[in-house]
């Protein structure tokens, strides 16, 4: 009987006979749900994804406190989310080109220990200008753990079980995003919003500590090079195929709905006919734990549906919830945000994993391009959501989100049409 393909890799003296049949064996030694290591990457990539969620979204539950405390505007206010989302998109290239060098595991753990120190100072920020530079500095310490995880797990895990596995980081950072909201919320509302970011400062330290010391060694990583010939070489490569185009794209037209929704809702809630207290508008954040679901069985709806089919569903989920929000009656409204969040979640898992299976080489680059097309439309979000409502109330803001939708869904249909005529090419 041939010797399987599944069989561990073991070093020690062999004999000849088996020396030779293990010649002609590839041994695929990469992670599989199951075995040993596997359940320590996760939840270890699980930590780090609630950490740098919590700590990049720590400000939005509580723009309106610091609307009122430094008398800005929402517009003004939203800056705090969209510098540290903004950071962390111009300088994930430049992260991830480090993890190519220095290794993923390296740039995730530096990445953390930067961004939790300066969480640690954003409580004691003077003014709001101050606050908004932290705030990037923060963002663009965080820029080095997105591309680097996606990497990391490309190279460390089997294929087959790849968008499980990144299905879970991001479950990962949606639970981060909730939970930071949530806690935010209430912790505010007792003791006001510089101490509610300074415990998300401390919870995002135990998360890092966690993360350095669960995380497996990589065993097939291989350095690369930092010559700029050659990350430009690597860029403009990706940037020239129309697939990874595309998913870059939807990234950040999904994220421009989910930014935009969630800088804005705070102030909604807690004005007319609302008027939710602070402490509650940080509990509606937990309609993040249908992100979390969506987010890690965003495999199974691939296998169902293919890709594309599945990028549709989360397209047609967003809007259906966008459309639901613009009622005045909050069970509608919280309707909306459970099918805006788990629409977004899919999708945007969906899409992350594409990319790390299309990219055959330089997939730390590949992830980081998404990764900043992505915040970049985080960014976008917040800021014109933002304008949008000043302007226009929520409808301003649910027309932003519902033409992002309809971007999307165009988007997926040429990449439809595309896969066809190829088809229709290879069938000649």
């Amino acid at each position: 009987m041939p010797a399987s393909t599944e069989a561990p890799t073991r070093v020690g003296a062999v004999s000849p006979a088996s020396a030779a049949s293990a010649a002609s064996v590839t041994v695929d030694s990469r992670l599989t749900p199951g075995g040993p290591g596997y359940r320590r990457m996760s939840f270890a990539l699980f930590l780090a994804g609630v950490a740098t969620f919590a700590l990049l979204y720590s400000t939005q539950a509580l723009l309106p406190l610091i609307s009122g405390e430094f008398g800005v505007a929402a517009s003004e206010a939203s800056w705090t989310v969209a510098a540290a989302t903004g950071g962390l998109a111009l300088f994930v290239l430049p992260m991830s080109a480090l993890s190519e060098r220095f290794g993923r595991r390296t740039v995730m753990t530096a990445s953390l220990a930067v961004a939790v120190t300066v969480g640690l100072l954003v409580p004691f920020a003077p003014s709001l200008p101050a606050l908004v530079v932290l705030r990037a500095v923060q963002g663009a310490a965080l820029a080095g753990l997105p591309a680097s995880a996606t990497a990391y797990l490309a190279e460390e895990v089997r294929p087959k079980a790849l968008v499980t596995a990144i299905g879970l980081f991001v479950a990962g950072n949606s639970v981060g995003g909730m939970s930071g909201r949530v806690i935010t919320g209430w912790v505010a509302q007792e003791w006001g919003w510089r101490v509610a970011v300074g415990v998300i400062g401390a919870i995002a330290v135990a998360c890092a500590v966690a993360f350095r010391l669960l995380l497996p060694a990589p065993k097939h990583f291989v350095a690369g090079s930092l010559r700029p010939r050659v990350l430009l070489g690597t860029v403009r490569g990706h940037l020239g195929d129309p697939l990874l185009r595309r998913l870059y794209a939807i990234g950040a037209l999904f994220m421009t709905v989910f930014g935009g929704v969630y800088t804005v809702i705070g102030y909604r809630l807690t004005e007319a006919p609302f008027s939710l207290p602070q402490g509650i508008v940080g509990s509606i954040f937990l309609v993040y734990l249908v992100g979390t679901v969506s987010a890690s069985t965003a495999g199974r709806l691939v296998g169902r549906l293919g890709r594309r089919g599945a990028l549709y569903a989360a397209g047609g989920t967003t809007a259906a919830g966008l459309l639901l929000s613009l009622a005045d009656s909050l069970a509608l409204v919280l309707l909306g945000l459970v099918l805006i969040t788990g629409g977004f979640f899919a999708g945007h898992a969906v899409a992350s994993s594409a990319v790390s299976k299309t990219a055959t080489h330089g997939r730390a680059q590949a992830s980081a391009l998404y990764q900043s097309a992505y915040y970049i439309g985080s960014s976008a979000g917040s800021t014109v959501g933002a304008l949008a409502f000043h302007a226009g109330g929520w409808t301003g803001t649910v027309g932003v989100g519902l033409l992002a939708v309809l971007g999307v869904v165009s988007i997926t249909v040429l990449g439809t049409r595309a896969a066809r005529a190829q088809q229709r090419v290879a069938a000649v």
